[in-house]
């Protein structure tokens, strides 16, 4: 058997492992809308927390995380660093309030959570608000199986994201969030084991922790700075930005309906204890592998960075292995798609319609509505080319978690703000992520900071118009914040002095923003290739022309005159062309109106032409740019078109005499020699 069919063999074991673990649950599941989305809350606490590391990670881990630690080099681990700190904050703080309130309120959605009362109008908008984010957050959950399956079985991405449709309605529908967490906590298993023979393969490939070390540093210094350049707001807020999304997972419906499954504060303790020294070594594991891959892959114009993990596995694994891996990575994003699926399915019910909560039916329907949203937004962004998995989760998490946490954080402070004063909370959240996107500041500092901060600055100015003195002698003296800043402030100013005078001037390797403006120039050289044949009256002769392998565009001219005819006056002879494009190879995937001919055409006739690219804008974005040169750069085979033509006469009179027609057909063929891409400042 060939190496792909052993891939598959592994590939579908593996998930077939899942399929019947999830469909396990259904043997202890009760028809009740609570089981359904909450499992009863008696869940064990090990399988909430590997339940949580697995979606939490998901596809964003094996796919988006490992496309930025392939582009940032050293300086990306911050990121884990620090948002593990936000993470652990977060459960020690912030999910002890959250599982209280879930189990005294008997609350099954954080959109509920945020509200005085199930249904009111704070709690509607936070529940449609969290949908269309988790949606999107689901979509590109399904995008990161879509891009395993083609960069390891070379099938195109749609297939996966209609496979994980398949696969997220199946388990879901049948158990609901226990046969969700099931299949959680087995993937984590073949998460970690897999992780870690990739590591360790991957690792001897590069020479170890020196040859890595070296290796980095000769594809460019600034993959082994601990900072980054570039950042226009400092360092100190570009990593604050991290541990502010590390809380955010107290902000992330998905991750914190594993909580609420919970029955008591020992199990929550017992549960944050795995789900650190499950995710930890796993962290690790990604950091490691993401470097590793940059060192077996070095940039190149069409290497998509978030597909290095699967590349990697490919690589240096037996097919075996790399089905395990490839199951680890679908089985993963499939783990987070349900579970966000799950929490559009709570929102909606307890808050939206809050008259369906009871309902298990309309429950279910519901999912699998949500089911097909993502699976169209996911489509959307594959066939529209919007689908990096980094971009869609970042705005996905700090969106969630700009909304949630400065309201969770004011309610457990004391204060029960208003319908009012919670919407305008959420909205100048809201406005402050997408203008955030919108204008590009993203690059230096992620959307947690002016999301979380937007909402604060609202609260207080709300607070103070309110004149709530009650809850304002809880702040601390001014004394107290004085020094708190003076404090602050101590540790900022070293901080960014080391990193104006240490951080690299620039990243040769990193790649621009996908919406920037470049101008492309390409220059081609012109080949001209000419056949001329004598076909006889009513006979058929074949034109071959050999494809260069360097073409990247072919067209072709099929000429003739009535030069043949003898007597008075003449007459244009009827010539049918057909082409052969059997041995053209598939890179040519642009016809540029290829063509047969008919009848009396006597003169120039174009019959079109092929081509690898479909033409491009001399000024566009940077991520357009780079799909044109990907085409004008893909390599291929030399191949060959023919073109069968006949001849049949025509005579002006009767006694004129006309054997044949001289047939000349023209191919032209463009070679690339070379292309610029400037940046329009």
């Amino acid at each position: 058997m060939s190496e792909e069919t052993w891939v598959i063999i592994s590939f579908l074991i593996f998930m077939f492992l899942f399929a019947g673990v999830g469909i396990a649950s259904i043997r202890v599941k009760k028809d009740t809308t609570d089981d359904y989305l909450v499992a009863g809350r008696g869940m064990h606490p090990a399988l909430a927390a590997l339940s949580a590391v697995s979606t939490w990670n998901s596809g964003y881990m094996f796919i988006g995380f490992i496309g930025f630690m392939w582009m940032m080099g050293y300086s990306a681990i911050w990121i884990s660093i620090i948002s593990t700190i936000g993470q652990l904050v977060a459960w020690i703080w912030l999910y002890k309030y959250i599982q209280k309130e879930g189990n005294e309120r008997n609350i099954r959605s954080l959109s509920s959570l945020v509200a005085n009362v199930k249904g009111a109008p704070e709690a509607k908008m936070a529940a449609i608000c969290s949908v269309a984010f988790l949606l999107i957050y689901a979509g590109a959950q399904l995008s990161s199986g879509g891009k395993a399956l083609f960069a390891m079985l070379d099938w195109a991405e749609w297939v996966g994201i209609l496979i994980g449709f398949v696969l997220v309605v199946a388990y879901c529908y049948a158990g609901g969030i226990r046969a969700s967490i099931w299949t959680d906590a087995a993937q984590s298993c073949v998460m970690i084991v897999g992780s870690t023979l990739l590591c360790y393969v991957a690792l001897s490939e590069v020479g170890w922790f020196s040859g890595l070390h070296t290796s980095l540093k000769s594809i460019d210094p600034a993959l082994t700075s601990v900072t980054p350049p570039g950042l226009e707001f400092g360092f100190s807020m570009w990593v604050f930005a991290f541990f502010l999304g590390g809380l955010g997972v107290a902000g992330q419906p998905q991750v914190v309906s594993r909580i609420m499954t919970l029955e008591s504060e020992e199990d929550r303790k017992q549960a944050c204890l795995w789900f650190f020294v499950w995710q930890t070594p796993f962290l690790i594991l990604m950091i490691i592998i993401g470097l590793a891959s940059r060192v077996i892959f070095p940039e190149s114009n069409n290497f998509d960075p978030e597909l290095a993990l699967p590349m990697l596995a490919m690589d240096v694994l037996g097919p075996f292995w790399v089905g395990l891996i490839l199951a680890s990575i679908f089985a993963a994003t499939m783990s987070t798609a349900d579970s966000q699926v799950l929490a559009c399915t709570a929102a909606i019910t307890d808050d939206v319609f809050p008259e369906w909560s009871t309902d298990h039916k309309k429950t279910k329907i519901t999912t699998i509505v949500m089911a097909y949203v993502a699976t169209c937004l996911s489509l959307g962004a594959y066939f529209s080319g919007n689908n990096s998995v980094f971009s869609l989760v970042v705005l996905a998490v700090y969106g969630l978690g700009g909304m949630f946490i400065p309201l969770i954080l004011v309610r457990m402070s004391g204060y029960k703000p208003s319908s009012q004063h919670s919407i305008m909370m959420m909205t100048a959240a809201l406005v402050a992520v997408i203008f955030w996107r919108v204008k590009g500041y993203n690059v230096h500092i992620f959307e947690s900071v002016p999301g979380m901060g937007a909402a604060f600055i609202v609260h207080f100015i709300l607070i103070l118009n309110e004149n709530k003195d009650h809850w304002l002698e809880k702040l601390p003296e001014k004394s107290v914040t004085a020094g708190f800043m003076v404090g602050i402030l101590v540790l900022i100013i070293p901080v960014e002095y080391y990193y104006a005078n240490n951080a690299p001037t620039s990243m040769s390797s990193s790649t621009p923003d996908s919406d920037s403006i470049w101008n492309l120039t390409v220059e081609f050289e012109p080949h001209f290739e000419e056949q001329i044949i004598d076909i006889s009256d009513g006979t058929t002769e074949s034109f071959n022309f050999d494809i260069p392998a360097d073409a990247v565009g072919v067209s072709f001219m099929l000429n003739y005159s009535e030069s043949n005819e003898g007597g008075i006056g003449s007459q244009c002879d009827d010539v049918e062309s057909s082409y052969d494009d059997t041995n053209v190879p598939s890179e040519f995937r642009v016809m540029w109106n290829l063509q047969n001919i008919t009848g009396q055409n006597c003169g120039e006739n174009m019959l079109g032409g092929i081509a690898t690219w479909s033409g491009f804008v001399q000024t566009n974005t940077y991520e357009n740019h780079q799909i044109t040169i990907a085409e004008l750069t893909v390599e291929k085979d030399a191949g060959e078109i023919i073109f069968d033509v006949t001849v049949d006469v025509n005579r002006a009179t009767p006694l004129n005499g006309d054997g044949g027609e001289e047939i000349t057909l023209m191919m032209r063929y463009n070679t690339l020699v070379s292309y610029d891409l400037t940046e329009v400042e």
